[in-house]
Parts: C-alpha cells; structure tokens; sequence
C-alpha cells in the first residue's frame, strides 16, 4: 500500500515538474519573441528619442544603468532612456540632505512628483509615456527580466521589517517592463507600500491571461500619456 502511495505521489510529483518546465519554456519563449517583436517596430521612434536626448542635454550619456534585485535577488544593469541631469543620484542626495518635506516625500513614494532633475520637455514625455523603459527590452532578450512582473526595485528600498519580509515573494520571479501597479487608476499618488502590495498579489495571481491584460492596459496608458 505505502509503495503505490509513494508510487503515485512520484507520478504526480514528475508530472507537476513537467508541467513547471513547459510554463517556464513558454513564458520565455514569448518573452523572447514579443522583445523581439516591439525592438523592431519601435526602432524609428528609439532612433528619435536618443537624438532627442543627446540634444537637450547632451552631455549625459543616451541611456541610463541602474543595478537592480532580480529573480532569487541576483542584482543586474537595468536600462533605460535617460531622462535626468547628468549626476541626478548626487543631486538626490542634495535634495533629501537639504529639504525635510521632499526627504518625507521620497521616503513614502520612492519618487518625487516634481522633480528637478528631469530633463525639461523630453523628460517628461518619455516618462508620462513609459517609453524611458523601451531600452528594458534589451534586459528580457538577456533574461533578467520578463514582458509582465513586478518593478525591478532597488536593493536599499525596503528598509521597515514589513517590507524586508515581503522582499523574498517580489524577488520569487522576474521582474518586468510592465506590471499590475503600472496599470491601475491613481498610482501615481500611491505609496511604495502600496506598490509592493499589488506586485505581491500580481504574484499570486499571475497566469497568462493575466499578462495579456496588463500588456493591453498599458498600452493604453502609454498613448493616453499617463505613465510613471
């Protein structure tokens, strides 16, 4: 009796395992393909927006690196278009040593809702449009991110208990260009809690279909302007 038991659980056990690889596949797969896919077709609009840098500010480099937490926590080079004054992270420092109100804001948000270090007009498009983050396309064809996950969020962010306990679930997948937080009404004025909630319930309801939804809802979000 227990060696038909063992036996079925074995069964069932390869079976899930087999099923886990085919997922793991496809997701890449698609991962691969869809990259591929939006590097072509927004190539023309990529071309224009590095000369649109390089002339507003240009002595910055085009794009920006960051290193980033990625699946299990292995750090990468994230990219994007830059879209800040050269020495931006320098001047943050400034910022938040000098002005307690926008330390207080920071601290809440992870971001600034007016922030000085943004490059004046092109800046602020490519952010209102996410399309700072088409360079992140590069970072899925490398593997260290996918289409659809949670933000890819700095080491030093989570510093309270809470959010040190909720790191390991966020860093359980790949981060992704677009995310559940990205796509919901009012998240600009959400705080970094928040955004760490919704990435956790993304996790726990992710599937495919999901991830069709939220490619669908950001591009809309992107052509009514209303990006990070």
């Amino acid at each position: 009796m227990i060696d038909s038991i063992n036996l079925n659980n074995s069964k069932r056990l390869k079976t899930q395992n087999s099923e886990n690889i085919y997922t793991v596949l496809f997701y890449e797969l698609f991962n691969i393909f869809f990259s591929f896919f939006a590097l072509l077709l927004f190539s023309p609009i990529i071309l224009v927006i590095a000369i649109a840098i390089k002339i507003k500010s240009p002595n910055g480099s085009i794009f920006f690196k960051q290193k980033r937490l990625g699946l299990d926590g292995k750090e990468f080079e994230v990219y994007k278009f830059r879209t800040m004054i050269p020495n931006a992270e320098k001047k943050l420092e400034e910022l938040l040593k000098n002005n307690p109100e926008i330390k207080e804001e920071y601290f809440k948000y992870r971001k600034l809702k007016y922030d000085p270090r943004i490059i004046p007009s092109i800046g602020n498009f490519l952010r209102k449009t996410s399309l700072d983050e088409l360079p992140q396309f590069f970072n899925v064809l490398k593997g260290d991110m996918s289409i659809v996950g949670p933000r890819p969020y700095i080491k030093n962010e989570f510093v309270t208990p809470l959010q040190k306990s909720q790191l390991p679930i966020v860093l359980s997948v790949k981060p992704g260009i677009t995310g559940y937080w990205q796509t919901i009404p009012h998240r600009h004025d959400s705080s970094f809690d928040f955004r760490v909630e919704k990435d956790i319930e993304y996790i726990q309801k992710k599937n495919f279909q999901l991830d069709l939804k939220i490619i669908s809802n950001t591009v809309k979000v992107m052509i009514l302007k209303k990006g990070m």
